[in-house]
């Protein structure tokens, strides 16, 4: 009943929004799985992705300016992949003898 609601209460563009937010934050799950399936980040530049992560920060503030379901929500689940993503860059990167003393 509540989806139901939901549905009805969408527009058009709303519907292309979520569509599109689907597909452009599920595009982040491939990396995420590689770099975690092979401990490797060394082809992730950090600039990038921290100008990404500054760059859906940003979205996400106008997303709650524009008061955009769609932009709100696909922003905050792209800002925790793409922030993964640099997470495990800076974990996989760090030299072995530093992650050996740490794990200690």
């Amino acid at each position: 009943m509540a989806l139901e609601a939901l549905m009805d209460s969408l527009s058009s563009m709303d519907v292309l929004g979520l569509i599109a937010g689907t597909l452009t934050t599920i595009a982040f799950v491939p990396q995420l799985v590689k770099v975690w399936r092979s401990k490797s980040a060394k082809d992730i530049s950090y600039v990038m992705f921290i100008l990404f992560i500054a760059g859906i920060i940003l979205w996400e503030i106008y997303g709650w300016g524009i008061h955009s379901m769609p932009v709100i929500l696909f922003n905050v689940i792209t800002f925790i992949l793409g922030l993964a993503i640099l997470i495990l860059k800076f974990v996989f990167d760090r030299p072995a003898s530093e992650a050996t003393e740490i794990s200690k």
